[in-house]
């Protein structure tokens, strides 16, 4: 339980869409082959729709910092690279929670015997969260207190599947929150939920939030220069 994640967006320029699409081809399918050579696991959301400042999120799962950033420079290497620009970023690690206790439970995310996305839901949200100070000066068992209200509202919704990745000391917030979810909807409910629980006072900053529908890289790459509704109507 101690893999790495790196959660990696890019925006990719309008010169790129200027190329003649054979090249733009080329250049994908460059990039999708350097990401399969490398040893950290990565998994693919189109941001197109969602984010109008990224086109692509990329989450990253390495057993240590040397994987991910093993992987980084090999994308580095490719064309497409250097036609786009990383927005975002992020870095955390898995670490099971101080706050479980009597929450755990089959399918929680630390029953689950591999990190990353398990990969059956169609969508992702994403987003870097980091508490107030005065979080931290309340008692252990206070904070357990609290995140137990804060669980239990997340057990109404069994279908979610969340991800939590800490970055206490290695990157700018405290936490990174992936949820794997089955519709939007379902997840904007379970967040107004959520709004009303004594956690939610509690936090400081949970933004940019990135929602990503899941699909093999080669797609996701498509989906940036409308290649695949191109395929889809001829």
């Amino acid at each position: 339980m101690n893999e790495l994640y790196r959660y990696l967006t890019l925006a990719v320029s309008p010169e790129w869409r200027r190329l003649e699409e054979r090249e733009r081809a080329s250049q994908k399918a460059e990039f999708v082959d350097a990401a399969s050579r490398a040893t950290a696991r990565v998994h693919a959301y189109s941001l197109v729709g969602t984010r109008a400042d990224a086109d692509l999120l990329l989450w990253c799962v390495g057993d240590d910092l040397d994987a991910l950033r093993g992987l980084e420079q090999r994308l580095a290497s490719t064309a497409l690279w250097s036609y786009s620009t990383r927005p975002y970023a992020y870095l955390a690690a898995r670490r099971r929670s101080q706050y479980l206790a009597d929450h755990e439970h089959a399918g929680g995310e630390h029953a689950r015997g591999t990190a990353g996305p398990v990969g059956d839901m169609p969508y992702v949200v994403v987003y870097p969260m980091t508490k107030k100070r005065s979080w931290y000066a309340l008692s252990s068992q206070e904070r357990t207190r609290i995140m137990g209200a804060h669980f239990s509202v997340g057990h109404k919704y069994p279908d979610i599947r969340i991800h939590t990745g800490y970055s206490f000391g290695i990157d700018d917030q405290e936490f990174v929150v992936s949820f794997e979810v089955p519709d939007v909807r379902r997840f904007l409910a379970l967040v107004a939920d959520l709004r009303e629980t004594e956690s939610s006072a509690y936090t400081e900053r949970e933004t940019p939030i990135f929602v990503g529908a899941a699909m093999p890289l080669e797609r996701a790459l498509d989906a940036i220069d409308g290649a695949a509704m191109r395929e889809a109507v001829s």
